[in-house]
């Protein structure tokens, strides 16, 4: 009898609920001798336009409330929080350009970020938690890739506000330059609204050369040589090719 209760039991806790964003894989990395611990993750692998933004984040101290994944957030909520990360924390932001994003494709240049951008924290962190399933290459000290992480440790979830405010922030600057295209409504994504503005325009120089979509509304797979982008100066004239906001 006391066996049947048991099995009741488990089988009526809700398992399908996820787990909320904590501080539990830094407090774990910390047990096995680390003493600071960053989080890494980017904003824009999956827009037609604009940068790659990678942000590091690292808490030497108290964590602001409320950290979670930056797409449950509100923009509001983002703001707010973006402001408490650089006030409580160390952080570290890389952009990656269009013209990197084509060159390298999306997923090197992602991970080309994530390397630099814990380069450039302040303090040399001695583990970093990564979101998604993949550690950049060249990193400093142990890490390990979180699947949803950004919904799971603080630091990614911080990193991750931190990298969506500020391309939010910078593809709104491009809508301003290219109003045609309403970057600053959809952020480079590939929107009912921003499709048909690349079929009435065509591709502006922010527009990604080697996604499928661009490559189509150009007509050829040789597109003829364009000025760089807006964050050229940014992500590739800086020496180290590093942006660091700290």
């Amino acid at each position: 009898m006391p066996a049947m209760a048991r099995a009741k039991t488990e089988s009526a806790l809700p398992l399908d609920l996820p787990l909320p964003c904590s501080d539990r894989f830094e407090k774990r990395a910390r047990r096995q001798g680390a003493r600071l611990v960053a989080g890494v993750d980017e904003a824009g692998r999956g827009p037609l336009a604009g940068p790659v933004v990678v942000a590091a984040v690292l808490f030497e101290g108290r964590v602001p409330k409320g950290l979670d994944d930056s797409k449950r957030l509100t923009a509001a909520d983002r703001e707010r929080l973006f402001a408490l990360i650089l006030e409580k924390g160390l952080v570290s932001v890389v952009v990656a350009s269009r013209a990197r994003v084509d060159r390298m494709n999306i997923l090197r240049a992602s991970l080309w970020g994530m390397s630099r951008a814990v380069a450039g924290l302040s303090l040399r962190p001695d583990h970093v938690l990564v979101d998604g399933n993949m550690l950049p290459p060249g990193l400093p000290c142990p890490a390990e890739a979180i699947i949803g992480g950004d919904g799971l440790s603080v630091s990614i979830a911080a990193a991750s506000i931190v990298a969506k405010v500020t391309r939010d922030r910078l593809m709104t600057a491009v809508g301003r330059a290219y109003p045609d295209y309403g970057f600053a409504d959809h952020k480079g994504y590939a929107t009912a609204a921003h499709s048909a503005a690349i079929t009435t325009h065509g591709p502006c120089v922010h527009h990604r050369r080697s996604f499928a979509p661009i490559r189509i509304a150009l007509g050829l797979d040789l597109s003829p040589a364009l000025p760089a982008d807006l964050f050229a100066t940014v992500a590739d004239a800086v020496p180290e090719d590093r942006a660091a906001a700290a």
